[in-house]
């Protein structure tokens, strides 16, 4: 069986990804797939043993697993996962490889359910940054793009859904509980108390906060 185009597979996610997601989007951007996910899939695969034919197909999937942007913002998963099962036979991926990759894709979806060792991976390379050292970085500009489609939120609003989000995530595999669950749980303690602050600010007279 011929080898499927990877070089190919990838420069098209990315090419799509720098030149159609709106600026908007400045979380689940090109940055995010290419600059954190891809290599942190990378650095887990090795640690977890995942290599071979497993491993082309877990850093196709990490390429493809937010194009679904470039379409909707709501689902981007499964219409990631489309354009996947559209686009990857041209690079010479086989029916039963794609269905692989689509899984792939939509065990990112929140809340996460990933069922095999790559689905894990993905879905912990995919969260990796709450417990890594760029948090915070990534946390404004999530803020900034939630804010660019919904509307504003108070600081009270944005603490509580941090703290909502962390408390209900876990990783999956054991390379990511070791190396990210620990400083996970420092910023979950720091947004807590940044969450008292904002509710005690919220609840003072205006000319109190002056």
């Amino acid at each position: 069986m011929t080898e499927p185009d990877f070089e190919g597979a990838r420069t098209y996610a990315l090419m799509r990804l720098a030149q159609e997601l709106p600026e908007t989007v400045t979380y689940h951007s090109v940055h995010h797939t290419r600059d954190d996910v891809v290599p942190t899939v990378e650095r887990l695969a090795l640690a977890e043993g995942v290599n071979g034919e497993d491993l082309l197909l877990l850093r196709t999937a990490a390429y493809f697993h937010d194009l679904g942007f470039v379409v909707r913002r709501e689902e981007h998963e499964q219409a990631g996962a489309e354009i996947a099962a559209k686009v990857l036979p041209q690079f010479g991926y086989t029916p039963a490889q794609i269905d692989k990759i689509c899984r792939m894709i939509m065990a990112t979806r929140i809340p996460q359910s990933p069922k095999t060792l790559t689905e894990q991976i993905l879905a912990d390379a995919d969260l990796d940054t709450l417990g890594n050292e760029h948090f915070w970085r990534q946390s404004e500009k999530l803020r900034a793009e939630n804010e660019a489609f919904d509307g504003p939120m108070s600081d009270v609003q944005w603490y509580m859904t941090q703290v909502t989000f962390i408390e209900n995530h876990r990783y999956w595999t054991a390379t990511a509980r070791a190396l990210r669950e620990p400083r996970k749980q420092q910023h979950l303690a720091q947004l807590r108390k940044m969450l008292e602050h904002a509710l005690r600010q919220a609840e003072m007279p205006v000319d109190e906060q002056s």
